[in-house]
């Protein structure tokens, strides 16, 4: 059974509802974060509405369609017209719709990467831990890819499967994977540890090493918004001052550091 679902939204874990503010993990609750990118289309200008998919996801849904069984086979174009169509609900937070619109599309393509990937992405979204595991899994299978390894461990801590989550961070940190999936899954790694009450590992774990950065990224922001919150946990109050004080002062529309920040004084 999943953690509570939190009051703010959008963090780090899967559970509760979404803001468009993308923030980091917090606390012992789990709550929606930006970990997962589907890269299953752009916009063709930013006054219309359609989706323009990626040549290399056109290929793969023709090529499905070619392989599908014959109750399953639709046409190319009506394909990409349902991926399209369910890359733009997802973007805009309708899981269910995503969901309708990508159900042919799976159906007739079950052996495209990036198809198993939006799915389990939606699956994600809709609270679903053990079928978007198990889809994003499928994923890792067909195209070798570890982008989307963050999310299934966080949905095996969802599913209270700590040592699940442990083997999977370890598979992230051999894979040699790019910094910002690196540090999501030691986000999901950490909030696992201090689902444990282990509180000093999970500080361990997210501490930088040196000083903080003067013009931090997104991925240093939410990393220190997460340590800042097990400090306060910890109850070390000033070094979660310090770290709330500089998220809000790089970023303050994009957390709630100034609330938390606030709430500390």
């Amino acid at each position: 059974m999943p953690p509570r679902t939190p009051t703010p939204d959008r963090a780090h874990g899967a559970a509760g509802a979404r803001r468009s503010t993308g923030k980091p993990w917090v606390g012992g609750d789990r709550r929606p974060q930006r970990i997962e990118q589907p890269e299953t289309g752009r916009y063709r200008s930013r006054g219309e509405r359609h989706f323009e998919l990626p040549k290399g996801i056109v290929e793969e849904l023709r090529v499905g369609s070619a392989e599908a069984r014959p109750g399953a086979r639709r046409a190319p174009a009506t394909l990409e017209r349902r991926m399209a169509n369910a890359a733009m609900a997802y973007e805009r937070d309708r899981y269910q719709d995503a969901l309708s619109a990508l159900k042919p599309v799976l159906d007739a393509a079950p052996h495209s990467a990036s198809v198993r990937k939006l799915h389990g992405l939606i699956l994600y979204r809709l609270g679903r831990w053990r079928a978007a595991a198990k889809e994003l899994r499928e994923f890792h299978a067909l195209s070798g890819s570890y982008d989307q390894h963050p999310v299934i461990a966080d949905c095996e801590r969802a599913l209270g499967r700590p040592d699940r989550v442990r083997s999977l961070w370890d598979e992230i940190r051999r894979a040699g994977v790019d910094r910002e999936v690196l540090v999501e899954g030691r986000l999901v790694m950490a909030g696992t540890l201090a689902d444990e009450g282990k509180f000093e590992e999970a500080i361990e774990l997210l501490r930088p090493e040196g000083k903080l950065r003067r013009n931090p990224d997104l991925a240093h922001l939410r990393q220190w918004y997460a340590l800042a919150d097990l400090y306060e946990r910890a109850g070390d109050l000033p070094r979660a001052r310090e770290l709330f004080a500089r998220v809000a002062q790089a970023a303050p529309d994009l957390l709630d550091a100034p609330e938390r920040l606030a709430a500390l004084r």
